[in-house]
């Protein structure tokens, strides 16, 4: 028998053919339990007690004895155990005439999944010939199988992230992009949602570039970034849209007081020497505030322009100031 799995090369011949079956006295009392029911029930000790205090007989019902069940020929049975888990089992019958007893062999019929979870069972719990071996095969192939694909999914989910959100992401300074500024705004306003919008512009950010180089220029938008972030709640959306220019987007902050407070706290940080190196850079900003109050009219392109005349404004006030857009500002120069 060098073909047994580990654990039943000291079996009885029964027990490796028929791992589930039972022994039965003619009264019904169990004299012998296969290994398989032995793993089933290892707290209960099923030597000694009745097939029918064990099992619930569903086919046929009504039956307390074995010579009840059958008349010296094999008979079928349907069981199911009394203690939870309360397994449902197929049962063959048969009378060992030169033993006096009976041979219960046993299988779980379409209850087999849930016997498997139940009880933790493997190949090993089955006899070779048995064609359960070939579907715990063919499930364990599924089951690694899906195993591989959820996993597949998520990666393709994580990646499928992370692309969105570099699409929609500045690389330098890790804000939005003016893509994500396009995409926020036009929500905002297809819900009809108030909300404030600033324009930030850095002033005297050339002049860093010019004299101090492209690194320096790049450090100083990364510190103006972080302070805008600094600044504002996780809610709100920030947006580099392009070059030194910054958009901050404001759910429910409709305030004028409150977003040219916000703003002048910007600038006056801004305002603060950003060490490079051996040097220091020196920049302020400008803004100009822009306000939805969620009508249906609303819309990205009439917002946008209307904080980029209140930038303008601003810009003509001597820099370093903001100001809130009302329809008396004057116009851009290219309208």
């Amino acid at each position: 028998m060098d073909d047994h799995p580990p654990g039943r090369v000291d079996l009885e011949p029964c027990d490796v053919f028929m791992p589930l079956h039972l022994r039965l006295k003619r009264d019904g009392t169990i004299t012998h339990v296969g290994p398989t029911l032995r793993k089933m029930r290892p707290e209960d000790d099923l030597l000694g007690r009745s097939l029918f205090e064990v099992f619930d007989l569903k086919r046929p019902s009504g039956a307390g004895t074995l010579e009840a069940l059958t008349d010296g020929r094999s008979h079928r049975l349907q069981l199911q155990f009394r203690d939870a888990p309360r397994s449902a089992l197929k049962g063959l019958l048969v009378p060992d005439n030169k033993g006096g007893e009976y041979i219960l062999n046993l299988s779980f019929g379409i209850s087999l999944m849930e016997a498997i979870h139940d009880y933790d069972l493997s190949s090993a719990d089955f006899a070779h010939t048995d064609l359960v071996i070939e579907m715990l095969y063919v499930v364990e192939a599924k089951t690694v199988i899906l195993d591989e694909w959820r996993g597949l999914n998520a990666r393709l989910q994580s990646a499928k992230i992370e692309a969105e959100t570099q699409a929609y992401t500045d690389t330098l300074t890790g804000l939005r992009n003016r893509r994500a500024l396009d995409k926020v705004l036009q929500k905002l306003c297809d819900l009809r949602e108030p909300f404030g919008l600033v324009h930030l512009d850095l002033d005297f950010f050339k002049q860093v570039n010019d004299t101090l180089g492209h690194a320096a220029g790049d450090h100083v938008l990364q510190v103006a970034a972080q302070a805008m972030i600094d600044a504002t709640r996780s809610e709100d959306t920030l947006v580099r849209a392009g070059g030194d220019e910054f958009v901050l987007i404001l759910p429910g902050v409709v305030n004028p007081g409150k977003l040219m407070d916000l703003s002048q706290r910007l600038i006056r940080r801004l305002q603060q020497p950003i060490p490079f190196g051996a040097d220091l850079c020196r920049i302020s900003g400008s803004a100009g505030i822009a306000v939805s109050l969620g009508a249906a009219d609303a819309s990205p392109q009439a917002l946008l322009k209307q904080a980029d005349r209140a930038l303008y404004a601003s810009k003509g006030r001597g820099r370093s100031c903001a100001t809130v857009f009302s329809s008396s500002l004057p116009p851009l120069s290219a309208e």
